[in-house]
């Protein structure tokens, strides 16, 4: 079987997702559809694809599966409308900005039961696979403090900023998932320290640009999560996993391997520069994982109910940013 794709998003991470349904033999991406026509046009020309609105996708019985990779604001509702179409649904994270509407979603996947799957990709790096892996045959024994650090190279668009959502639900909610995700558990308490340092537009748009969360387990075992919108060197993103018997850490893929050695020093290359570099293979494991969750059967690796857990933990953040005080979950 040949998963017949619709990609709702003509934008960057339209892009990237277009790519990784083209590089599957599994699935084929057929048409396109986004709120500026220009933008639909011009991918759809270089893929080869039509282009329809919501209604023409969602009313085609050959269209086995859409991708959500429009903006935030548009999440719930076209995976609620693709699950009625009964068409299987990978959405970019995360469902919505509120959590009340991302739990309504999340029963509306369930009363249906369609594979329905969120992107959040960097469960599928190879780096971040292997780390889980040797965690779960049991390499360091129990896990007991997680370090997470990711820092973006620079800051993006302001006006983006102010419709993200901020920077605990926008940026760090990829961690916050990961955290969940490597204890197997939510945390039972979330405390957050941020600042704008960065830019003082950022905090005239209402959000921050540096912060560090801790995220408390109800075993003792802590998860301490490091985000900044700047990082001068490029996109930093490590993972340190301190257990009862030793530790997994996972470092940076740097954009070469060649490293100068003299008497001034010794000089290597610096991270790769952003997401796009960084995870493209991520992306196309993830999308690989959800072809075969529609076409095999398997369990889809990161469910709404995942969106949901992430979202909890970001607004925790931010009740715990503004009153200074640890939020409980």
């Amino acid at each position: 079987m040949t998963l017949k794709v619709a990609l709702f998003g003509a934008g960057r991470i339209g892009h990237v997702h277009a790519k990784s349904i083209r590089a599957h033999a599994g699935s084929e991406l057929v048409v396109v559809s986004d709120v500026v026509p220009e933008a639909a046009a011009a991918l759809a020309a270089e893929y080869g694809i039509r282009t329809a609105s919501k209604d023409e996708i969602l009313a085609d019985p050959a269209i086995d599966a859409i991708l959500v990779g429009s903006s935030t604001d548009t999440h719930a509702d076209l995976i609620e409308a693709g699950i009625a179409a009964g068409k299987a649904v990978f959405c970019e994270k995360p469902i919505d900005l509120d959590l009340q509407r991302s739990l309504d979603c999340l029963a509306a996947v369930e009363a249906v039961g369609l594979p329905v799957m969120l992107g959040f990709n960097r469960r599928f790096d190879p780096q971040f696979a292997a780390l889980k892996s040797a965690f779960e045959r049991g390499e360091i024994g129990k896990g007991e403090l997680l370090t997470i650090t990711s820092f973006d190279p620079g800051l993006p668009p302001i006006d983006y900023i102010r419709t993200s959502g901020g920077l605990f639900r926008d940026m760090a909610i990829h961690d916050f998932d990961i955290a969940c995700w490597l204890f197997g558990a939510m945390p039972v308490r979330v405390f957050a320290s941020g600042s704008a340092l960065v830019d003082s537009a950022v905090a005239e748009a209402g959000d921050i640009d540096t912060a560090v969360v801790v995220l408390e387990f109800a075993d003792g075992r802590i998860a301490t999560i490091r985000n900044s919108r700047r990082a001068a060197y490029g996109y930093d993103q490590r993972v340190e996993l301190l257990g009862e018997g030793g530790m997994l850490s996972l470092g940076n893929i740097l954009e070469n391997t060649v490293v100068k050695a003299t008497a001034d020093g010794v000089i290597g290359a610096k991270p790769e520069h952003f997401f796009l570099e960084r995870y493209m293979r991520a992306y196309q494991e993830e999308w690989a994982q959800f072809v075969a969750a529609v076409t095999a059967g398997t369990p889809v690796p990161a469910t709404v109910q995942d969106g949901v857990n992430a979202l909890r933990i970001a607004d925790a953040a931010l009740r715990s940013l503004r009153s200074g005080a640890p939020v409980e979950l």
